[in-house]
């Protein structure tokens, strides 16, 4: 999970600076709901992919080491761009992945220029979701994928939840299956398949442990500490957290994730 967006003072600026700082990004699902959205997608060798929302280059750098792609990964944040330039500069893949700051809902590419268009937990991010769509949807070739792993509202939240959420996890929007189904659709897309899954935490804490660098941990968590000292931005961001409203810890039973995928 990258920032769509952009970087500035806001709460959801700080949420993505966090991120950065701590070398964390996320998506439910982790690396096994990756690996489906990817064959859902049909993304073969050789293929040219764009990622939207690369966050700190993850999933760009494994689709051109274990996959054989060429891969443009983007991210509005530039401090993402640069954790991911230098992860594909430590992987050796700076040949196959190039990484540049773009917002999702003004992509710099030509149309029709990518075999498949990919996200993950980036567009309940973006402001105008309907036009960021229409950007996957425009940079892809005839007959080729865009896919999204989203996290999904599986029973409706409580108006308290969703303004908290929104609050801490830099102005998310999350949908319905059906929201996101009818996004796709309203996009021109076809062929569509939707999975929808409840979230599990056990298996979302497995899969996060599984892709944890114990370098990029230790150096976070002491981004993370001086930056509480110093940033002003960050204790305010800190308290906001703190403000949990009671049913927090019932988010799990609201929540979970959805493969959307569909052809042009």
């Amino acid at each position: 999970m990258g920032n769509p967006r952009g970087s500035g003072g806001d709460g959801g600026s700080v949420y993505f600076d966090l991120q950065a700082d701590m070398g964390i990004t996320k998506h439910m699902g982790g690396r096994r709901a990756t690996r489906e959205l990817l064959e859902l997608c049909q993304v073969q060798e050789g293929q040219y992919v764009l990622e939207v929302g690369c966050g700190l280059g993850r999933t760009a750098c494994a689709m051109a080491r274990e996959g054989g792609c060429r891969v443009v990964g983007v991210d509005s944040s530039e401090r993402m761009v640069a954790r991911s330039r230098e992860r594909a500069r430590r992987q050796g893949m700076g040949s196959r992945v190039q990484f540049t700051v773009a917002d999702a809902q003004e992509l710099p590419f030509d149309g029709a220029l990518f075999d498949v268009v990919v996200d993950e937990s980036v567009t309940a991010f973006v402001k105008d979701k309907g036009k960021a769509v229409s950007e996957y949807v425009r940079v892809v070739k005839s007959g080729g994928h865009v896919g999204l792993n989203e996290v999904t509202w599986m029973r409706t939240p409580s108006p308290e939840l969703v303004e908290y959420l929104s609050l801490v996890m830099g102005q998310a929007d999350f949908l319905t299956s059906g929201g996101w189904k009818e996004l796709l659709e309203g996009s021109g897309l076809g062929d569509l398949t939707v999975r929808s899954y409840a979230f599990d935490a056990r298996r979302q804490f497995v899969e996060e442990v599984r892709q944890l660098d114990l370098r990029e941990t230790m150096g976070g968590w002491y981004r993370l500490l001086t930056q509480s000292v110093a940033n002003p931005a960050y204790r305010e961001f800190v308290k906001q957290v703190m403000s949990a409203p009671r049913n927090l810890f019932r988010f799990v039973k609201y929540v979970g994730y959805g493969i959307y995928v569909g052809r042009k």
